[in-house]
């Protein structure tokens, strides 16, 4: 079996990228690598439809850069990945930063459900960690299930009418949900 022009599958490939097709151009880049494993721009090329995957803009404006560079640097194919590795890296950086700074604002006036546990883990006594911790800060539920866990174990320790509290608080958000209407019934049980 011969193998597939360069040229043609390239060529196909950067239209399928400049029309914003990016999983065909991924595909077409892939294919190119299969046949010619170290063709730099096939290499770029799959870079490239990764980020306009993400965001068409930045992608097309560093494969226009790449174009124009190859027509005046030698080791354009070089400079170019060498700029997206360096992108990649600090894209890594940006988002681990913006999740710490989430983390933080999010517990700045409290703490997590997770975190919590571990409190009450360490008291070894649920109602003093507990009351520690209602009368100093606040307990911050990040979804439903953590929602229910933590009813759960107020019922389960003894904290009934606090646990009432915490469901008719909240429990419009809920609606209809069955594990709430569980905990209603749970308890009542007790």
């Amino acid at each position: 079996m011969s193998k597939v022009s360069l040229n043609t599958l390239l060529t196909r490939a950067e239209e399928q990228f400049t029309s914003g097709k990016y999983e065909n151009a991924l595909r077409t880049y892939g294919l190119l690598l299969k046949e010619y494993p170290t063709d730099a721009d096939a290499q770029i090329g799959v870079f490239l439809c990764d980020i306009g995957m993400e965001s068409e803009d930045e992608a097309q404006a560093l494969f226009d850069y790449y174009q124009i560079m190859k027509n005046e640097q030698d080791d354009a194919s070089e400079v170019m990945v060498n700029l997206l590795s360096s992108l990649d890296m600090t894209q890594g950086k940006i988002a681990e930063f913006l999740n710490e700074k989430v983390d933080k604002a999010e517990y700045k006036d409290g703490i997590g459900y997770q975190d919590f546990l571990m409190f009450i883990e360490e008291r070894g006594d649920f109602k003093r960690a507990f009351e520690d911790v209602m009368f100093s800060t606040r307990v911050i539920l990040k979804n439903k299930e953590e929602y229910v866990l933590f009813i759960t174990e107020l019922i389960e320790k003894g904290q009934e009418e606090l646990a009432a509290q915490f469901l008719d608080s909240l429990s419009n958000s809920f609606a209809d949900d069955q594990e709430i209407y569980a905990l209603y019934h749970k308890l009542k049980e007790k």
